[in-house]
C-alpha cells in the first residue's frame, strides 16, 4: 500500500472511530460513505478531462451539498437522500430507502469535507476497492448489527474461486450475492489470477454483462451495488435486483453459480411445487421446476441454483449441515439432485469461521446435466476439514493456506482424473450414497481426537473462544424467540 493509500485509509477509519463515539455502527458509517463518495465521483465525472453529463438532479449535487453547512446542510442532505431514492435505474437503485443516520450537523460537514478533499476518481480500482472492502469486513465484525450473516469469509471464497476456475466469457450469478464478495472473488481471478489475457470485448463483457445477483435487504444490496461500482463493475448496467430470488425462476441462465445462500430461521413463506398443496391462509410461491415442497430456505435455494443453471453450468454453494440430512423434502431434493446433476465435490467446512456464531457449513459442489434416466453421480468426493480442526474469528483465524491441500485434492485441472484418496478426500460411489438413511450426505470418518484424549484438547483459548460463540449462538436463538413470541 503506498503512502499516498495509507494516508487516505487512516482518514477514512478515524472518521469512522469517531462517529462510532457517536452511537453510529460500522453498516451505518459505511452506507453514509456510500451516498457521498458516489455523488463525489458523479461531480468528478463532469470536470475536464472526463466532461460527462451529469446525471445527479440539478439542485441534489455534490455542490449542492459542499455549499451548505451546519443544519442547512443536514436538512438539504436528508432531501437529496429522499430526492435521488426515487431516481430510475443506478440512482435510484444505491439511494433506495436512504435516510440520514448522522444527526450531529458538526460531523456531516467534517464527513463531507472529508471526502471533498479526495479526487477519488484518480485512485486506482483496487485502492477504492481495497478501502470499502476493509470497511465492510469491519461491519461484518460488528456483530451487534447482525451484519456478519451477509459476509463470508474471504479465504472460503478464494478456495471455492479457486476450484470453480471462472473464465472470460462465462455468465456467474448469486441468487444472494451479499455486499458482492463472490462477485469480486471470480473479477479478480478472472483479471489476474487465471493467466488469461483479455481483449477489449471480453473486458467489456466482464464489466457489464458477466455478473447478475439478487439481493433481499435494501441496505446490503445497495453496498454491494457501490462495492462493485468502486471495482469498475457495473458501470452501465446494475447488477444486483434488489428483490427476492426464490419468487421465480429469471429469464436467464447461468454458466455458474456462486453462492452462501442465508442461513437461520425458516421462511415464513412455502414454496409449493406443481405437486404440493398448502393450507388457504398460506402465502405461497409456485415453482413448477421445484422437486418438494418445504419452508426451509436453505434447500429451496439448492432447488433454485439447479434450475438456474445452463446444461453443464457449474455451482458452489454453501449449505448447513442440515441440508444433508434433514429428512422429508431434504431426502427428495437429495435424491433428485444426485439422479438430475453430477454431485461430485463436498468440502465440510470447519466451525468457528463465520461470523454468524456456531454455524456447521459445507461447501455443494455440482454440475447441471441434460435429461437421461441413468444417473448423473457416479462418485461423491468429500474433503473433511472439520474433523480435529479448531478456528476462530480471533485467536485462530481461518486463512487461505488452510484450503491449499482441499484445492490441490480437488484437482481443478482435472477433477474428473487424478483424483486420489487421502486421509481427509474420500470417494463414496453412488450405490452407497443412495442407500443410506434418507440419502444422508452428511458422511464423516475422521475420529475426533479430542473426544477420546484431553490431551489432545486445543489451546485453552482457543477452546475459551469457542464456548463463548456457542453461548452467543445460543443467546441469538432466544433472543429470535422472544422476538417471534413478541409478534
Amino acid at each position: 500500500m503506498s503512502p499516498e493509500t495509507r494516508a487516505i485509509v487512516n482518514k477514512v477509519w478515524n472518521f469512522c472511530n469517531l462517529l462510532r463515539d457517536e452511537g453510529l455502527s460500522y453498516g451505518d458509517y459505511v452506507e453514509q460513505l456510500t451516498y457521498l463518495i458516489f455523488l463525489k465521483m458523479a461531480y468528478e465525472q463532469t470536470l475536464p478531462p472526463l466532461n460527462k453529463e451529469n446525471k445527479i438532479p440539478n439542485g441534489y449535487d455534490w455542490t449542492s451539498l459542499i455549499s451548505k453547512s451546519g443544519d442547512a446542510l443536514e436538512m438539504h442532505y436528508k432531501h437529496t437522500l429522499e430526492t435521488l431514492s426515487k431516481q430510475p435505474g443506478m440512482l435510484g437503485d444505491i439511494f433506495r430507502k436512504s435516510t440520514n443516520k448522522i444527526q450531529n450537523p458538526a460531523l456531516l460537514e467534517r464527513l463531507v469535507k472529508l471526502i471533498n478533499e479526495e479526487v477519488w476518481l484518480r485512485l486506482g480500482v483496487d485502492v477504492k476497492g481495497d478501502i470499502y472492502e476493509g470497511l465492510l469486513e469491519k461491519n461484518a465484525q460488528d456483530t451487534k448489527s447482525g451484519a456478519g450473516q451477509y459476509f463470508t469469509p474471504r479465504a472460503v471464497i478464494q478456495a471455492m474461486v479457486e476450484v470453480m476456475k471462472p473464465a472470460p466469457g462465462e455468465t456467474i450469478c448469486d441468487p444472494a450475492c451479499g455486499t458482492g464478495g463472490f462477485f469480486l472473488g471470480a473479477y479478480d481471478y478472472i483479471t489476474k489470477k487465471g493467466g488469461y489475457i483479455l481483449d477489449r470485448d471480453q473486458q467489456r463483457f466482464l464489466q457489464e454483462q458477466t455478473f447478475t445477483g439478487w439481493e433481499l435487504v435494501d441496505n446490503t444490496a445497495r453496498l454491494c451495488i457501490m462495492n462493485l461500482y468502486l471495482h469498475g463493475i457495473g458501470i452501465e448496467r446494475t447488477p444486483v435486483n434488489v428483490a427476492d430470488s426464490l419468487i421465480s425462476l429469471p429469464a436467464d441462465r447461468f454458466d455458474m453459480v456462486l453462492t452462501n445462500p442465508p442461513f437461520g430461521k425458516k421462511s415464513s413463506i412455502k414454496i409449493i411445487n406443481e405437486e404440493g398443496k398448502e393450507d388457504k391462509d398460506s402465502v405461497t410461491y409456485e415453482r413448477d421446476d421445484f422437486w418438494a415442497s418445504t419452508t426451509n430456505k436453505q434447500l429451496n435455494f439448492v432447488q433454485h441454483i439447479k434450475s438456474m443453471l445452463k446444461i453443464n453450468g457449474r455451482a458452489a454453494v454453501v449449505v448447513p449441515d442440515n441440508v444433508l440430512f434433514e429428512g422429508g423434502a431434504g431426502e427428495t431434493i437429495r435424491r433428485k439432485l444426485l439422479e438430475e446433476c453430477d454431485v461430485h465435490t463436498l468440502l465440510r467446512l470447519p466451525t468457528g469461521i463465520f461470523y454468524a456464531q456456531g454455524v456447521k457449513a459445507n461447501v455443494l459442489f455440482f454440475d447441471r446435466k441434460e435429461g437421461r434416466e441413468e444417473p448423473w453421480t457416479k462418485q461423491l468426493w468429500i474433503y473433511d476439514l472439520r474433523t480435529n480442526k479448531h478456528f476462530t474469528l480471533k485467536q485462530n483465524p481461518l486463512s487461505s493456506a488452510d484450503f491449499e491441500d482441499f484445492i490441490a485434492c480437488y484437482h481443478p485441472e482435472n477433477r474428473f482424473g487424478g483424483r486420489t484418496e487421502t486421509e481427509r478426500f474420500k470417494c463414496f460411489d453412488y450405490d452407497e450414497l443412495i442407500q443410506r438413511d434418507k440419502v444422508n450426505l452428511d458422511i464423516f470418518w475422521l475420529k475426533d481426537e479430542s473426544l477420546e484424549d484431553t490431551a489432545n484438547l486445543p489451546a485453552p483459548e482457543v477452546l475459551a473462544q469457542e464456548i463463548v460463540e456457542n453461548l452467543q449462538n445460543a443467546l441469538e436463538q432466544f433472543n429470535s424467540i422472544v422476538e417471534e413470541l413478541g409478534e
